[in-house]
C-alpha cells in the first residue's frame, strides 16, 4: 500500500477513534484545564480548546461539530493543537471525495477491462465453434463422396431399390 493512500485512511482513523473515545481520564473535567495550554488540554480526547478564550471546554458530542456559540470553528482545536477544527473538516471531505471518487475510477476501469475481455473471449469461442463446423462440413462431405464412390462400384447409383416400398 501507498504511503499516500496509507495517511488519509490513518487519519480518518484517527478521526473517528477519538471520537468514539469519550471515556479517557475518568473524574478529570475539561474545565478544570481553563487557563492552561492547548496541549494539556488535549491531552484528554473529550476536550475542546478554544483558541479566543483560551478554554478548556468538554466536547459536544451529542452536535458532532461544536456549536458557533461555545467556540468558532476556525478558533477551536480538537486532537492537534496545530489544526483548527473547520481546516480539519475541510481536509477529511476532500480525502473522503477524493478516495470515493478513486473507488469509482477503480470500479469503472475493471468492470470495462472485464467486459473486454469477455468479449474478446466470446470471440474466440465464436472461431472456435466456426472452426469446428467446417471440419464437420468437410467430413460429411467427404463421407457421402466414399459412399457415392462405394455405390457407383457395386452398381447401386440409380433409385433406391426400398423406395417403393414406403
Amino acid at each position: 500500500m501507498d504511503v499516500r493512500s496509507l495517511a488519509p485512511v490513518l487519519l480518518l482513523l484517527f478521526a473517528f477513534t477519538t471520537v468514539l473515545a469519550q471515556t479517557a481520564a475518568p473524574g478529570v473535567a475539561c474545565e478544570t484545564k481553563n487557563g492552561t495550554s492547548c496541549e494539556e488540554c488535549l491531552n484528554n480526547v473529550t476536550c475542546l480548546w478554544c483558541i479566543k478564550t483560551k478554554t478548556c471546554v468538554s466536547y459536544p458530542v451529542r452536535t458532532i461539530l461544536p456549536p458557533h456559540s461555545l467556540c468558532p470553528l476556525n478558533d477551536a482545536r480538537w486532537g492537534l493543537c496545530w489544526m483548527n477544527f473547520q481546516s480539519l473538516i475541510i481536509t477529511l471531505a476532500v480525502l473522503g471525495g477524493v478516495i470515493i471518487i478513486a473507488f469509482l475510477i477503480c470500479l469503472f476501469c475493471c468492470c470495462k477491462c472485464e467486459n473486454i475481455g469477455s468479449s474478446s473471449f466470446l470471440a474466440k469461442m465464436e472461431r472456435q465453434v466456426n472452426k469446428s463446423m467446417n471440419k464437420q462440413e468437410t467430413r460429411r462431405a467427404e463421407m457421402k463422396q466414399r459412399h457415392d464412390d462405394i455405390r457407383r462400384k457395386y452398381g447401386l447409383n440409380g433409385p433406391n431399390p426400398y423406395s417403393r416400398f414406403g
